[in-house]
């Protein structure tokens, strides 16, 4: 099965907890279900948050840098035109399998594509492609072990560092394309420093807390090696002191979490 595939790619993040119903090794959210029991990290609040920000409209060619379970390719193929063509790159064997599993359950196998590949040698074959790019790349520097090479690879910079995460989107982006991704907010902030140093702007920006009253602790960012006129910045807050959500938090997950 895996010899349908043609790639290889690493990206997840370390995620805090996610409210779609849990069914056994896997999330239901209203149009699809993503099984994850085979993925080194699983369905969390980041991907949720870039899958529902990133902006889809007009975008024609779209790819995630680092796909896991498939969660985000899904939420943007929901929510895309229906012309539109997603590729989605993971290293992971395992990972790879069991999204391309969740993509043909899903009512969109038409619109998205797994590749099985080195994001590195994709970008080779695929220069200037993309009018939108997604990744909810890895961010812990080598520190601890893991308990096994695939959750060190999602978790860790190890395989695509930053830079080499970079230096494919820019290969890889349309002159008037968005390269989105989420990142806790210090080392995102270092990430758009380091980004603008390469040429890229920023077109929109999230910063993200648990509550009002908490530090901001995501940021999620829209860059753009075109000209921007103005920069789009906006804060959100999760929860409310009480637990449940913000107005502005269940707005933006209405189309995916159950019960919203």
């Amino acid at each position: 099965m895996l010899r349908q595939f043609c790639f290889q790619v690493v990206i997840v993040s370390n995620q805090y907890s996610t409210k779609p119903k849990m069914r056994r090794g896997g999330f239901t959210f209203k149009q699809f279900f993503v099984a994850h029991d085979r993925c080194a990290m699983k369905v969390g609040t980041d991907g949720v948050l870039l899958g529902a920000w990133a902006i889809v409209e007009g975008r024609q060619r779209v790819l995630d840098i680092g796909c896991g379970s498939g969660l985000i390719a899904l939420m943007l193929a929901q929510r895309s035109a229906t012309g539109a063509i997603i590729d989605a790159v993971e290293l992971d064997s395992e990972a790879a399998v069991q999204a391309q599993e969740n993509v043909q359950a899903s009512p969109w196998p038409q619109k998205i594509q797994v590749h099985h590949q080195d994001i590195h040698l994709f970008a080779l074959q695929h220069a200037n492609c993309y009018d939108l790019i997604v990744s909810n790349p890895p961010y812990f520097e080598p520190s601890v072990a893991c308990r096994d090479l695939a959750r060190t690879n999602a978790r860790y910079t190890e395989t695509l560092n930053h830079d080499a995460l970079l230096d494919c989107a820019e290969r890889l982006i349309a002159a008037d394309g968005h390269f989105c991704v989420i990142l806790p907010y210090d080392i995102g902030e270092e990430f758009e420093v380091n980004a603008h140093q390469r040429g890229w702007q920023t077109a929109r920006r999230l910063n993200i807390s648990d509550r009002a009253d908490t530090p901001k602790h995501r940021l999620l960012l829209a860059l753009s090696k075109g000209a921007m006129a103005h920069k789009e910045e906006a804060d959100l807050a999760i929860k409310l002191a009480d637990g449940s959500y913000t107005a502005d938090f269940r707005q933006l997950i209405t189309d995916f979490y159950l019960n919203y």
